[in-house]
């Protein structure tokens, strides 16, 4: 145990350092909300895929491989074409507007490009941005709680807080450079954690040659790319369905938010790259993790949540336990607060941005200076953290079994 809690306080200790020195460079309002538009492609391209993906990559892909095999690999190539689409047809003249209406936020952006007269647009956005926000940030809190309790066995109450205090103190101090700067890190503890994982765990297995026929033979549905059944009229739906969940990346603030930040078109052209083969290795390896947890731990006639918990979103957690000791065990903890970090960070700064600059800025004090507003948009960061742990808590405790 000792082990693992050592590996997730150097995790902690450099994500505070990131925003230690993130925080040396906010100085205006743009700073703390776009980083100065001064990101490297790498950064880029490692900080929008990682927030883009959150808990449900670590969580729910690799459970949703577990409960049904083959087929969810439609979801790694429904997240690439959702991907591909953002990168390749959307990014460059989104990032050429941007720069051309000198937008710092998503909502900004549309005020200008759709010459807006009133302020209906800006309301309307940044109360629907808000809203769904704090509802998002609280289920990655969720999610935060259940990671240390599935891992270390904390109270889900103290893990919850734990985790959501650390990436609130450097967002509050760093803003979004700290966000881009830790998702980066946290991107690579992501990518190799989940490519090492199925590799490793394969190679380990003694009769890893018969992983297609031990998975027929719990559940010949498992090895059929369109489902149990085959190729149906239903399955054709459900894989359709599995493939458009790529779809959230072309609707998904924080990830334009980086867009928005990186330094010119040129880096957008590379950094196109690197975010393709960044989804492509670990949605295929998360899904690959559920597929060998499936066929390691369940046998025939077992279903699989009462093995690998609900929705099998411990299949993770069970296979690491199952293949590395204590030491890395800690990594693949710090590897699951990276999905969920690394989204809370964005989405705390882009509301506190959304609602300084757009409600604040444009509507009610057009007057403020920008270093009033870098002020006051760490203040309303504070804000939406509170609210968005409180509600995590509060739904924990009124609804236990949800």
């Amino acid at each position: 145990m000792l082990e693992k809690y050592l590996m997730i306080v150097i995790y902690f200790g450099i994500l505070m350092f990131l925003g230690y020195l993130a925080s040396k460079r906010v100085k205006s309002m743009s700073d703390f909300v776009i980083g100065g538009k001064s990101l490297s492609f790498w950064v880029a391209a490692f900080s929008a895929q990682a927030t883009g993906e959150s808990a449900w990559l670590l969580l729910g892909l690799t459970g949703m491989g577990a409960m049904l095999g083959f087929s969810t690999y439609w979801v790694v190539v429904g997240e690439l074409f959702g991907v591909g689409v953002a990168w390749f047809l959307m990014a460059n003249r989104f990032k050429r507007l941007t720069d051309k209406y000198d937008s710092i936020t998503v909502i900004d952006y549309m005020a200008s490009r759709f010459k807006s007269k009133t302020n209906v647009l800006r309301l309307v956005s940044s109360a629907g941005l808000s809203i769904f926000v704090l509802i998002y940030i609280s289920a990655q809190i969720d999610a935060t709680g259940s990671a240390f309790e599935s891992f270390l066995g904390w109270n889900y109450h103290t893990g919850a807080v734990v985790g959501f205090l650390v990436v609130a103190t450097y967002c509050i101090a760093g803003g979004f450079l700290a966000a881009a700067w830790t998702d980066m890190f946290q991107g690579a503890v992501m990518l190799v954690c989940l490519v090492l994982l199925p590799l490793v765990a394969y190679l380990s297995l003694s009769n890893s040659g018969s992983i297609y026929d031990g998975l027929y033979a719990i559940e010949p549905g498992l090895v059929n790319m369109w489902g149990a059944g085959g190729f149906t009229l239903m399955n054709v739906a459900v894989v359709v369905g599995m493939m458009l969940i790529g779809l959230g990346f072309l609707g998904s603030p924080q990830v334009f938010a980086r867009l928005i930040a990186i330094r010119s078109e040129d880096q957008i052209n590379r950094g196109k790259w690197v975010a393709m083969l960044f989804t492509l290795l670990v949605d295929f390896s998360a899904v690959s993790i559920g597929v060998l947890g499936r066929y390691i731990f369940t046998t025939q006639g077992v279903e699989p949540d009462t093995v690998l918990g609900n929705g099998a979103q411990n299949v993770l957690s069970e296979l690491v336990e199952f293949t590395f000791p204590p030491l890395l065990v800690g990594l693949y903890v710090a590897a699951v607060l990276s999905a969920i970090m690394s989204t809370v960070s964005s989405l705390l700064v882009m509301a506190a941005g959304s609602v300084t600059h757009d409600l604040y800025a444009k509507i009610i004090n057009p007057e403020l200076t920008d270093s009033q507003a870098a002020r006051l948009c760490r203040s309303i960061t504070i804000v939406f953290a509170a609210l968005s742990l409180g509600l995590a808590i509060t739904v924990s405790i009124a609804s236990p079994d949800r």
